[in-house]
């Protein structure tokens, strides 16, 4: 359990669930898992999608950044999603990264202080 503002941690995690549907072919999946670590609740979104280039990680929680450039609001959002998602959980306490691999998918992990 987190002590969170719900409408603002189900906005990041709507964002991660909504990128990773999109990266992901027919046939693959989204799971999302939750669990304790110590002082801190984790909650991770993970597919089984295209992933993500390791030279782009550091760039994916940046505003305006986009994994694929031809995308552009019409056809792929923003480029804000994800700086909503780091922004959302810095303001509870927490931190949120991303690991992946080309071809296998991507794992968005949230990590939040639990609730005493």
């Amino acid at each position: 359990m987190a002590d969170v503002d719900a409408d603002r941690i189900r906005q990041a995690v709507s964002n991660l669930v909504g990128n990773a549907l999109r990266a992901v072919p027919e046939g693959g999946t989204v799971t999302l898992r939750s669990r304790a670590d110590g002082d801190r609740a984790v909650l991770e979104v993970a597919d089984t999608g295209t992933g993500i280039d390791p030279e782009h990680l550091p760039l994916v929680f940046d505003r305006l950044w986009r994994a694929d450039p031809a995308r552009g609001r019409e056809s792929g959002g923003s480029g804000l999603g994800l700086a909503i998602v780091r922004q959302i959980v810095r303001d509870h306490g927490g931190e949120v990264t991303v690991r992946s691999t080309l071809g296998e998918g991507s794992t968005f992990e949230i990590r939040l202080p639990r609730a005493t």
